[in-house]
């Protein structure tokens, strides 16, 4: 009868394999902002009794180059970081800024006036201004 003598490695060498392998994957997903359909485009969203916001880091893209667009209650985001023409010649040591198509999609979680969202974009943060609709503001009911 012949044993089967492969070793296998310990457990706490798994986890320490495993951990190694987890941080790499976060810091890749922390360094490309604007990969794939967007799940890495960081939004903050606050919701107030009269509107929601939402708002996106987006630095060194054009505002022109931005979409923004609500259907029923769903804002999607989408848009182009451009890269900046390469000039040859130049012997480059580091090129760590991501470029490309960006996207995300998110669900508001009220009734929204669609007709008077506003956006702004300042100092590479896009803020959208999202109020929400009358039926869905609280309503004050006075006891008789």
């Amino acid at each position: 009868m012949i044993k089967d003598t492969v070793k296998w490695p310990s457990a706490s060498m798994l986890t320490t394999l495993q951990k190694e392998v987890n941080s790499i994957l976060e810091g890749f997903s922390r360094k490309v902002p604007f990969v794939g359909t967007g799940t890495n485009l960081p939004i903050d969203m606050v919701e107030t009794a009269e509107m929601v916001t939402v708002s996106a880091e987006i630095p060194g893209v054009d505002p022109k180059d931005v979409d923004i667009s609500i259907t029923g209650n769903t804002l999607t985001i989408k848009g182009e970081k451009k890269r900046e023409k390469e000039e040859r010649g130049k012997q480059y040591h580091r090129v760590e800024r991501s470029y490309g198509n960006f996207a995300r999609t998110v669900d508001i979680p009220s009734l929204i006036d669609a007709e008077n969202v506003t956006a702004e974009y300042k100092n590479g943060v896009l803020k959208i201004t999202i109020p929400k609709s009358e039926k869905a503001r609280p309503k004050q009911i006075q006891i008789s």
